[in-house]
Order: C-alpha cells, then sequence, then structure tokens
C-alpha cells in the first residue's frame, strides 16, 4: 500500500511539472516563445521624438512623444503604384498611453502606465505586437474579398476628436475616424470613446455600401506580453459563448478554428494581461495561427447594403479579479483559479476564490504580500490542526502493529482472502484506521492547489516585493535562498515524520527534496515562500505533537510489547508485565 501511495505521488508530480515541458520538446505546444515587445526599438522611438521610427517589416510610422495628444505624418508606400499619409494620434491617460493610425483607423500601440516588463531594464508594458505585417486591432476585413479589405485597412480614415486632455474634469474623450470612397457607395465611420480612469474603450462602428461579411479584428497577439513565462491556465484565445467558457487556441494542425454562434466576448491572453472585445451582435469569430507564436482572432459582424451599426467595449489591460468580475460576463473566470493537471475543477475554484479574497484582506493591513502569503498560511495550518493531528495518531497507530501485520502477511501470503479477514480484525482489535493517515491529506488537497494557483497566476502578485532580496514575488528567487531552504525543510520533515514505509523505501524516499528543490529553482518566489512557512509549521507542529501531545511510545511499554509480540493464528499475545518461562525452567517444576 504504502509502495503504491508513493509510486502515484511521484508520477503526479511528473505529470503535474513535466506535461507542458514535454509539449514544447516535441514541438507541439506552439506558443512557446514570448513576443516582447523590442526594448532597442522602444528606447530609439523615445530619445527623438522628432524622427519617426520605422522598421523594415513595419509599413506604419510609430512616434513616440511626452504630449497627452499629439500627431505626425510620414510618407509610406501602401503597394508600388499608391503613395499615402499616415497620422498617428496618441491618447494618454493616467493608465494608458495609445497610439492611433488614420490608416485603417487601427491602434498601433497600447502602453500600460502603471506595469513595467520583468527584463532587466524595466519599461512599460506594450500590448500591441511589434510586428507590423498583421492588421492592426480594430481593423476591419473581409475574408475572400482582397480588395474591400485593402480599401478598409490601408487607406486613410478622416480624424476628429473633442478633447484636449482626459482627466478628472474631462473623464471622457471622443476620436472618430470617417471614410468614404469616390468609386463606390462604401463608408465606414469608427467612434472610440476614452476614459481616464479604466482601461475600456466604447466603441461604435457604422457601416454603409458593404454586402460582404465583415471581420472586426482584435489584433494579433494583442494582450500578450509574457506567453513564455505560463504554462497551465487559460493561454491564447478564448471566449464565451452563452454560458460557456470556450479556451482553445489555434494548433499547427488546426490554424483556423471558427465558430458560428452568439458571441458574448473574445479574447487573446496571458498569464497576466488581456485584450478582450465585447460586442453586442457578433455571430461568430475565428482565431488563426499566423505562425509559431503568433495567434490572430476576430469577430463576424453583420452587414447590410442599407447600412448598420455595431457597438462593442474594448478591454486592454492587466487581469485583476475585480475589474474583469465588473463587467458580470464571466470575464473573470480567464483567471483559472480552478486548474489542476490538465483542466480546471470547480471544488479547486470554490476554494480558491475565498482564499483569494481573504489574502487581499490581509494585504490591505501588511502592505506586503509576503507577509501576507505567511499570516494566511499560519491561518491555514491552524484550520487543519484537527485533521492532521487525527492523520498523526492514526500513523502512529499503524506503526505499532508493523510486527503483527508482518507476521499476518507471512503466514497467509498464499490466502489474500483468509489475510485480509485477519488484518480486518487486528485493526478492529487496536482500533487503527489504515486509511486515516492518507484521508485528511486528500481533504486538505483542494486548499494546496488552490494556493498554488493564486500564486501562481494572479497579477496582485506580479513585481509585488517582501523584504531584502526579493524584490518580485512573481519571479523566481535570484539567489535561490528560498528554494533551498524549502528542501532542507522538507528533510527534516520526512526525518521527524512517523513513517509506515520500509527502510529501504523511507530511504529512497530522501531523495525526493533534492529533486523537489531543483524543480521550484524555477518557481515564483511567493509560492516558495508559502511552502517554506508551510514545512516549517509542519515541523514545529510535530515537535509540539511528540514532545507534548501524543508522545510516541517508550520502549518496554504496553505499545512496543505489542508491537514486538509475534502472532500465530488466532494465538494472541500475551499480557504485559508477565514473562514466559524458559523450558528448563518448566522442567524444573516438574521434577520438584
Amino acid at each position: 500500500m504504502e509502495k503504491r501511495v508513493i509510486l502515484f505521488l511521484v508520477l503526479s508530480l511528473g505529470i503535474i511539472f513535466g506535461y507542458d515541458l514535454l509539449l514544447k520538446e516535441l514541438g507541439y505546444s506552439p506558443f512557446s516563445n514570448s513576443p516582447i515587445i523590442d526594448e532597442e526599438i522602444y528606447k530609439e522611438d523615445s530619445q527623438d521624438d522628432s524622427q519617426p521610427a520605422q522598421s523594415s517589416s513595419t509599413p506604419a510610422a510609430v512616434v513616440l512623444d511626452n504630449s497627452t495628444i499629439s500627431s505626425d505624418t510620414s510618407e509610406i508606400a501602401v503597394d508600388q503604384t499608391t503613395v499615402v499619409n499616415e497620422e498617428i494620434l496618441f491618447v494618454e491617460t493616467p493608465l494608458v498611453r495609445v497610439g492611433l493610425s488614420n490608416q485603417g483607423a487601427v491602434i498601433t500601440s497600447w502602453e500600460l502606465k502603471k506595469f513595467l516588463t520583468q527584463t532587466e531594464e524595466s519599461i512599460p508594458v506594450q500590448l500591441i505586437y511589434p510586428n507590423g505585417q498583421y492588421p492592426g486591432p480594430l481593423s476591419l476585413r473581409s475574408e475572400g474579398h482582397e480588395e474591400l479589405t485593402t480599401e478598409l485597412q490601408k487607406t486613410p480614415y478622416r480624424v476628429e476628436k473633442d478633447f484636449e486632455e482626459l482627466d478628472e474634469r474631462h473623464p471622457t474623450g471622443r476620436v472618430v475616424f470617417t471614410y468614404g470612397s469616390d468609386d463606390s457607395d462604401v463608408w465606414v465611420e469608427k467612434v472610440l470613446v476614452f476614459h481616464y480612469d479604466s482601461y475600456v474603450v466604447d466603441m461604435e462602428i457604422r457601416t454603409r455600401g458593404i454586402s460582404e461579411k465583415l471581420d472586426l479584428v482584435l489584433g494579433t497577439n494583442f494582450g500578450l506580453v509574457e506567453w513564455g513565462q505560463g504554462f497551465i491556465g487559460l493561454l491564447g484565445s478564448a471566449w464565451m459563448i452563452g454560458e460557456e467558457l470556450v479556451k482553445e487556441s489555434p494548433e499547427a494542425d488546426n490554424p483556423t478554428i471558427r465558430r458560428e454562434a452568439s458571441i458574448k466576448w473574445l479574447a487573446l491572453q496571458d498569464k497576466y494581461f488581456i485584450s478582450v472585445l465585447m460586442p453586442e451582435d457578433a455571430t461568430g469569430l475565428v482565431a488563426k495561427l499566423e505562425n509559431e507564436s503568433v495567434v490572430s482572432a476576430a469577430l463576424n459582424l453583420p452587414v447590410g447594403t442599407e447600412g448598420q451599426v455595431h457597438k462593442a467595449r474594448l478591454y486592454a489591460g492587466p487581469k485583476q479579479f475585480d475589474v474583469l468580475k465588473s463587467f458580470e460576463n464571466g470575464l473573470e473566470d480567464t483567471i483559472d483559479f480552478g486548474w489542476f493537471i490538465y483542466d480546471s475543477f470547480t471544488p479547486v475554484k470554490f476554494v480558491a476564490k475565498p482564499l483569494f479574497s481573504i489574502l487581499r484582506s490581509i494585504n490591505e493591513y501588511t502592505n506586503n504580500y509576503g507577509w501576507a502569503i505567511i499570516i494566511l498560511t499560519c491561518g491555514i495550518k491552524l484550520l487543519f490542526v484537527p485533521l492532521q493531528y487525527k492523520s498523526y495518531k492514526s500513523m502512529q497507530g499503524m506503526k505499532t502493529i508493523q510486527g503483527p501485520v508482518a507476521k499476518l502477511q507471512e503466514k497467509y501470503k498464499d490466502d489474500k482472502q483468509k489475510l485480509n479477514t485477519e488484518l480486518m480484525k487486528l485493526y478492529k482489535e487496536h482500533k487503527v484506521n489504515p486509511v486515516g493517515g492518507c484521508l485528511p491529506m486528500f481533504l486538505q488537497m483542494p486548499v494546496f492547489i488552490a494556493l498554488f494557483n493564486i500564486l501562481y497566476m494572479t497579477i496582485d502578485l506580479r513585481q509585488a516585493p517582501f523584504m531584502l532580496w526579493i524584490h518580485d514575488l512573481s519571479i523566481q528567487d535570484p539567489f535561490y535562498v528560498l528554494p533551498v531552504l524549502m528542501g532542507a525543510s522538507m528533510f527534516v520533515q520526512q526525518k521527524i515524520m512517523p513513517t509506515t514505509a520500509d527502510p529501504n523505501m523511507a530511504k529512497m524516499m530522501l531523495i525526493l527534496p533534492i529533486g523537489l528543490t531543483f524543480l521550484f529553482v524555477t518557481f515564483p518566489a511567493g509560492l516558495v515562500l508559502y511552502w517554506v512557512t508551510n514545512n516549517v509549521l509542519t515541523i514545529t507542529q510535530q515537535f509540539v505533537t511528540d514532545r507534548y501531545v501524543l508522545p510516541p511510545p517508550k520502549p518496554g511499554t504496553t505499545e512496543v510489547a505489542k508491537t514486538d509480540s509475534p502472532l500465530s493464528g488466532p494465538d494472541k499475545p500475551d499480557k504485559p508485565g508477565k514473562k514466559k518461562p524458559s523450558s528448563q525452567q518448566s522442567n524444573k517444576s516438574k521434577k520438584s
């Protein structure tokens, strides 16, 4: 039984932590590379505000400056015969800095001012994929009609705005893009409403003279910043159809995903950030794999030559639970609190959300998520003290009858049914439950898994400092101090915990802390801090239990005598305190 449990634990750990790595090594995980914006391009753009920066692969001119709203024009080639002027307009709020292009009326940059990249030279997070060969966010396309698509994406729109600066006195502002063709009846108007204290943009798209199906493009990798750092939860494209959350990203063998249904929202996301289109009337979607690490997504819009009006909201920002929940459309479930091994499970999610609320409440008083993790771990440990006491008592009881169990196993090794009957009698006689040591552990599993998800995936811990050398609880310990302490504490824990395993198996289990230490080196510091705290509390609890609550039996006591006494069939062990006379003493008594 003990060997099977150990084998189960080892295989479970191997599946949990090796599945994603195996997929990447075999080439089945298309999103192994993190499409982080090129810092050199950003720095070049920032150094000279007057010179528009262009790359060989990006036809649009991207200009970054320090003004709230500014524009710049440059000549760009749409094809070999046509030259148009592009104007870049910037809208700046306390939260974001957004670049808008009149060419196709698309978003060219979306900078999060409150979040920095996790690199040596931290710069604001940029949600727009830097390679400009793909259609930008909010562009319109008509699949199968290249001429119309080119007309909607490459020609300049007329731009109007009704604000100069967004602040508390002027909380909202409108930017209107209008396009009309002299050669056709095609007419398009895009109205974008920005809010100074929100990541949300309210949109209206009006069209006339278009009978073909239109797609409103969410973008290509729009919202994917740190893709390569995640291996669990929802990554890539996701959408809500009715009340069903679908998490499916295109793969090499299925590069295009189409859904024809009423769509509540369509998202592209990584572990910490997300971009979402929330339409009022979209009836389908398409997600495409552009190459091994680039995915695009778009909504199908109903059209008509008499004119159509489409309303939608765009959210592009951090995956903050309260913000996503405020939309009341299930968007908060993109933070996968219920993940375990390969999918989400309701019991884990049911436990994780209250724990997350408690963790944030503690942080309001500590203003330090490191101490909040320690306090929460202590609270959980106290909550499970009764269960752990029962587990320890059961394991100690099983240890006292190891000798009799071994005798029975030897005696009835050829009769399994008789062996099980005798073992049940033995357990009943000594009031021992063979599964009593494992059951409390299984009851605690949803809590441990929920905490793992919380500490691994929530953006609240991103760039949250603890103390001393730990400046970010969402990345690994730079000096590996916490993983080493975790391994050492696990080794001590194994040495002092009671076990029913044979000595050879117990020695083999001592390898486990070494393997887990190397594994935890790559884990976020906040997660390792939880494990170290939990191990230290377990060692302390074990010491108190052994010393004061349930001390182990001393040599020569009743329990030990029972353990060491042989059982042969129905014979019972001699009563303690009575010594069986030897054969010589018996013979002498007979002679006398």
